[in-house]
C-alpha cells in the first residue's frame, strides 16, 4: 500500500465539496480512487508513492511536472528529496530554467505548501559513445546532478525502497551517475517520460530521448528503468471554466500564468512519470521490455520481453490525472502547512 497523507480534520469549503463530488464520479467511472495514499494496490510498477523521489527536468513552463510533484509533496503523497534542473536543446539557457524553477518553488512556499526543496542546477554535455561501444569506457561529465543523485541515494535509499529519479528531460545526468559510481544502480530506479510506443516495444526518441542517445542506452541497460511512453492532453488539466474556483495564492497565480505556455502537443506532458509513481491506477497498461539495437533513425529501441529488465508504460488514465490535480488544488489543506 502507498503511504497515506496524515489525517487533517477541517471543515472543507462548499466549492471544494461540490467539485470533489464531480471529480469522484469521473474517477469511479475510470475504476480508481482519488486518494492514491489509500489505494489498496501499489500499481503495476516496481516503485510507488512510498519511494523517495528526485525530480529531473529542464524548462519549467511547458508542462505540469513540477506542479504535480509539489502538490503531491505538500499533501504527503510523495517525498520530494530534490529537484535537479538542466538545459537541453529545447530549453537551452540553464540560467533561465533555474530561475523559472526557483520562481515555482518560491510561489509554492509563499502559498503555505511544505516539503518543497530548492532546485539544484546541473551542467553537462550529451555523453559520447566510445568507438568500441563499451559503456564503461565512456568519459563521465562529473555533473552536479549526477553527484546529487549518488549522494541522495546513499542517504535515502533502502534495499527494498530505492530512490526514484523522475526524468522529464535527457537522461545525461542519470547515466553520468552510473559512470561515476556503478553501484548507484543498486540504489536508484529511473522513471522517464520518454519516447513513443511501437508494435513490438518502443523507440527511445522524442520526447526527451532524442537529446542523448548514448545516455538512453546506458540507463536502459544498467538501471532498473521504467519508460512512460503514454501521454494525455495536459491542456485539460487547467480548463478556463474552472479557473475562477481556484484559491487565490502565489502558486495558483503561477499556474495560471503558465496556462498559455503549456504545450498543445500531448507528448510534452512530462508529468506522466510523476503520476505513474504517485497514482497507482494512472499507469493502466505496462509490459516488460529490454533495450536492444537501434531503429532506422539510429534511435535506441526497447523490445517487449516478458523477462526483460525494463518496464514500459503503454497506456495511462488522463482523466484520473486531472481529477487528482483539481482535488489537490481545491483542498484548503494543500496550502495550510
Amino acid at each position: 500500500m502507498t503511504r497515506a497523507p496524515a489525517p487533517v480534520h477541517r471543515r472543507k469549503s462548499r466549492r471544494f465539496l461540490s467539485l470533489s463530488l464531480v471529480l469522484s464520479s469521473v474517477v469511479v467511472a475510470c475504476g480508481g480512487t482519488l486518494d492514491a495514499g489509500k489505494d489498496e494496490t501499489k500499481g503495476l510498477l516496481p516503485v510507488d508513492a512510498r519511494n523517495p523521489i528526485v525530480l529531473l527536468n529542464d524548462g519549467p513552463y511547458d508542462n505540469w511536472q513540477g506542479e504535480y510533484a509539489m502538490l503531491f509533496a505538500s499533501t504527503g503523497v510523495l517525498s520530494l528529496a530534490g529537484i535537479v534542473v538542466d538545459s537541453s536543446p529545447v530549453a537551452k539557457s540553464l540560467d533561465d530554467n533555474a530561475a523559472g524553477w526557483q520562481k515555482m518553488v518560491a510561489a509554492a512556499r509563499q502559498s503555505g505548501m511544505s516539503n518543497i526543496p530548492d532546485p539544484l542546477t546541473s551542467s553537462g554535455l550529451a555523453l559520447v559513445q566510445p568507438s568500441d561501444g563499451n559503456i564503461d569506457a565512456t568519459a563521465p561529465n562529473n555533473s552536479e546532478g549526477a553527484r546529487f543523485i549518488i549522494e541522495t541515494s546513499e542517504r535515502l535509499a533502502l534495499p527494498f525502497r530505492p530512490l526514484v529519479v523522475l526524468a522529464g528531460t535527457r537522461l545525461t545526468d542519470v547515466a553520468d551517475a552510473y559512470l561515476i559510481d556503478p553501484g548507484v544502480t543498486d540504489r536508484v530506479v529511473v522513471v522517464s517520460s520518454l519516447g513513443t510506443t511501437t508494435a513490438d516495444g518502443a523507440v527511445m526518441g522524442a520526447p526527451n530521448g532524442e537529446m542523448d542517445h548514448w545516455a538512453d542506452v546506458i540507463v536502459a541497460t544498467k538501471f532498473r528503468y521504467v519508460q512512460v511512453s503514454a501521454f494525455y492532453d495536459q491542456k485539460a488539466d487547467l480548463p478556463s471554466s474552472l479557473i475562477p474556483q481556484l484559491p487565490t495564492n502565489s502558486f495558483t497565480s503561477f499556474i495560471q500564468s503558465k496556462q498559455s505556455l503549456i504545450y498543445d502537443d500531448v507528448y510534452a506532458s512530462d508529468q506522466v512519470g510523476v503520476l505513474a509513481v504517485g497514482v497507482p491506477l494512472f499507469a493502466s497498461a505496462v509490459v516488460r521490455a529490454e533495450q536492444r539495437g537501434q531503429d532506422s533513425n539510429n534511435l535506441p529501441t526497447l523490445f517487449n520481453n516478458s523477462t526483460g529488465p525494463d518496464w514500459l508504460v503503454t497506456k495511462v488514465n488522463g482523466a484520473l490525472a486531472t481529477a487528482n490535480f483539481w482535488q489537490m488544488l481545491l483542498d484548503p489543506g494543500t496550502f495550510q502547512h
